[in-house]
């Protein structure tokens, strides 16, 4: 299995919103490389097989940031989180 590429579009309007992102990004297992651009409004992550979409959604969610896009692989992806049961 090869690696995802995971694009997020988030709403940042600072530098201090870019590395909170950065840094739940670095403590996240699975996550070979990251970048996340205010300037661009995205956050990129290259993440072994086993680290899904879902799993890196919710770990940018948790920072309070707005996400309004997502993307694996290329293909868009919904934003919207299940309920945690």
């Amino acid at each position: 299995m090869s690696d995802h590429t995971y694009k997020f579009g988030v709403a940042m309007s600072c530098g201090g919103c870019s590395g909170a992102i950065d840094r739940v990004l670095k403590k996240l297992d699975g996550v070979k490389s990251h970048e996340v651009s205010l300037e661009k409004q995205e956050a990129l992550v290259v993440a072994e097989p086993g680290l899904d979409y879902e799993t890196v959604l919710r770990t940018i969610k948790k920072t309070g940031k707005t996400v309004k896009t997502g993307e694996a692989d290329g293909e868009s992806k919904s934003i919207d989180l299940p309920e945690a049961a």
